[in-house]
């Protein structure tokens, strides 16, 4: 987590530095899309290939700011180094901001000391309405996406909880099996994820948005219109549908999804 130095010595109009995240086109907060052009669409940016940095913070009043950075290489120090446990000090140049946007669309759990409790900036005219993460009361695309990043990020969990059940796309697999979370509606849930299976196979034909697909840390990340995909190239997958709120369906391997997941790794982007 970051320290609270200011982003700039003006009092009130100062960024005291929370947290920060990357976007890029291996690397972005899921929550803002499925693929890397959707999630700068969603801030109001160009999908530029270098990325961008963004940085949260509150100004002197306390209210919640993301401040859009281009200078990626010191944003992915600065996360790297809190993610080691150290401390650092972001204070990106003031030549290097693309934009500040009202609002958090990730939710922050520090607070800047000696400000008030964090807050949206007052609107002024033509100001974009304060970002802001999505409700954990509803499920949609956003959610899956977030309890896809859940999966990948507790893959051996998963990995041990998850049955020898499971499908690999054929219509004989067994209704319901090995899901997790809320009752299944009554038809077969692996009806989406071989809807799912398919579209990832359209993908190798025609390769989709920059993002779409990709890899870090060995885990293999795919995203679509109600789906989203888990896995390891070389072991099963889970996906997360729109339409079965919270349930984690696990995909086991057959005679289609090994060289199905191998030829999207080959094709992921890399986070660096």
């Amino acid at each position: 987590m970051a320290g609270t130095d200011p982003i700039a010595e003006a009092d009130a109009d100062a960024l005291f530095v929370l947290t920060a995240a990357l976007l890029t086109p291996g690397r972005f907060p899921s929550v803002l899309g499925d693929d890397y052009p959707a999630a700068c669409a969603a801030l109001g940016l160009r999908p530029y290939a270098e990325g961008y940095g963004l940085v949260f913070g509150q100004d002197g009043h306390g209210a919640r700011w993301t401040v859009v950075v281009d200078d990626v290489s010191l944003v992915a120090v600065a996360i790297s180094s809190w993610d080691c446990g150290m401390a650092y000090d972001l204070s990106p140049d003031e030549r290097s901001v693309v934009t500040g946007l009202p609002g958090w669309p990730l939710p922050v759990a520090t607070v800047a000391p000696g400000v008030p409790a964090p807050h949206d900036p007052e609107p002024e005219e033509g100001d974009p309405a304060p970002l802001a993460p999505p409700s954990g009361e509803e499920w949609g695309p956003a959610q899956r996406r977030l309890g896809a990043d859940e999966v990948a990020l507790q893959w051996d969990t998963w990995r041990a909880r998850a049955s020898d059940e499971g499908t690999d796309g054929e219509p004989s697999a067994p209704s319901g099996a090995g899901t997790t979370g809320a009752g299944t509606t009554g038809s077969d849930p692996y009806t989406g994820v071989r809807k799912a299976l398919h579209e990832l196979r359209g993908y190798l034909e025609e390769p989709p948005p920059v993002g779409r697909v990709r890899s870090a840390a060995g885990i293999l990340r795919a995203d679509g219109p109600g789906w989203s995909l888990v896995a390891k190239s070389d072991d099963m997958a889970f996906v997360l549908l729109d339409e079965l709120p919270r349930e984690v369906l696990p995909v086991t391997r057959g005679p289609q999804l090994p060289a199905l997941l191998e030829a999207l790794d080959a094709m992921a982007v890399r986070s660096s």
